[in-house]
């Protein structure tokens, strides 16, 4: 089930391993310290820290292009040209044109709106299909055109490795299905699903797919034309960016749908989808985000592309192969510590279908017991459902605290591994 993105991954043979040193070093919040402990970001998932790049981006930007858009001076014009920038990088990040881009202050927000835009060409008895593994974003707004008359149907899970059960989703299809949502990445348990296939199944029944990469963004390569999906959201702020939601969708269907917005707005892509006044240093900081990736890229392989989408490739691939050996060592010994259930993939063998965010429980401690404990140790974890709450009602620990939740990203390190390691077994020591 290795995805498109991770094959095009592979293509790098020669490329360089990441260097993790100077990766940490563009974060300045890494220097932190917490009761004596230098502190461990395990805590991705709910989102990133932002590098010296990202920082300097938005400073700049309040200091000399802060203003409003469209107007006959000198600040207007700069942020004109800083919001047209953002829109480039986004597409070179999805594999898209720049007008099949928008942007908004979150996922949860902007994919609400774009569902009550599908919404008014939907009629009683039209099926949409999501699934228990997602984050509620991606359920929510669909569940709302329910008011409608609009069908949601739910696709379960194989609860044994907390994979989507693909014959209920084909299932789950059928003539009436207008629309399949469903999430790039699970970003409680880490399941990637098979995103191409589904893509596909759902254009078969004649149905769009709309796809939540919001936790598979920091992880691997998103090629929106490969995947031939309808949508696609991600939110800057887990890729090292500022807090912002973007949507890609394709040109004829950003055009078909309409916006609620205000009258005097434009209705020319690629401010269709926009309403109001956007965060403009958020996007200045989505730009320097792209292009601190871009450059790790470029260290990683240096080989003359001429294109910052080649480098975003690179960066991925580094990013990936570097995640995914403190995963395999996490994930080994978190299986040895006693009293401690894992859910989602666990086999080595099977890494390719997975991200490296797991999701665990400890006999005799409630996730949110763990997470202070780690807390006050240094090492920053989360705890509860993450609005997987469809997923967490269904393997039946909502209502006892949900789970425990430890996520990396590339500026992770061996040695943070093995201090949650250290912790926990000392944590199931003492229950």
């Amino acid at each position: 089930m290795s995805t498109p993105a991770f094959r095009e991954n592979d293509k790098a043979q020669n490329a360089s391993p990441l260097d993790v040193n100077w990766a940490r070093a563009q974060f300045p919040a890494l220097k932190q310290m917490v009761n004596g402990h230098p502190a461990a970001f395990l805590d991705a998932p709910a989102g990133t820290q932002v590098p010296h790049g990202v920082i300097d981006a938005v400073r700049d930007y309040f200091e000399n292009s802060n203003a409003n858009t469209c107007g006959a001076f000198a600040t207007s014009r700069r942020t004109d040209a800083m919001i047209s920038a953002a829109r480039a990088a986004m597409a070179d990040f999805f594999n898209c044109d720049a007008d099949e881009v928008f942007f908004g202050p979150n996922m949860t927000t902007i994919t609400f709106a774009l569902a009550r835009g599908i919404g008014q060409d939907l009629r009683a008895g039209d099926e949409i299909v999501v699934t228990t593994l997602d984050h509620d974003a991606n359920v929510a707004p669909w569940r709302a055109l329910e008011e409608r008359g609009v069908v949601v149907r739910q696709v379960d899970i194989r609860e044994e490795d907390c994979t989507l059960d693909m014959e209920d989703l084909r299932r789950k299809i059928t003539p009436r299905t207008r629309l399949v949502a469903v999430g790039y990445a699970s970003n409680a348990l880490g399941t990637i699903n098979p995103v191409a296939e589904i893509v596909k199944l759902a254009h078969e029944g004649g149905a769009l797919a709309f796809i939540d990469a919001v936790h598979y963004a920091p992880h691997g390569t998103i090629d929106v034309r490969a995947l031939d999906c309808d949508f696609l959201a991600c939110s800057p702020y887990k890729f090292f960016g500022p807090h912002m939601g973007c949507i890609y969708g394709k040109r004829e269907l950003l055009l078909r749908f309409r916006p609620y917005k205000v009258r005097p707005a434009p209705e020319t892509l690629p401010d269709r989808w926009e309403t109001g006044t956007q965060l403009h240093e958020g996007l200045a900081g989505v730009t320097a985000a792209i292009e601190y990736l871009a450059e790790l890229g470029r260290k990683c392989d240096p080989a003359p592309t001429g294109t910052r989408r080649a480098s975003l490739v690179s960066a991925h691939r580094a990013m990936r192969e570097h995640e995914m050996k403190l995963a395999a060592r996490m994930i080994r010994g978190l299986l040895e510590i006693p009293g401690l259930r894992f859910y989602g993939i666990s086999d080595p063998a099977r890494f390719a279908d997975r991200v490296p965010t797991v999701g665990v429980r400890l006999a005799n401690c409630k996730p949110l017991e763990a997470a202070n404990f780690l807390g006050d140790r240094g090492i920053f974890t989360w705890d509860g459902n993450y609005y997987a709450l469809n997923l967490t009602e269904r393997l039946g620990v909502e209502k006892d605290g949900g789970l425990l939740r430890i996520g990396l990203v590339h500026y992770n390190t061996g040695e943070e591994v093995d201090r949650l390691l250290a912790a926990l077994h000392e944590l199931a020591a003492s229950r």
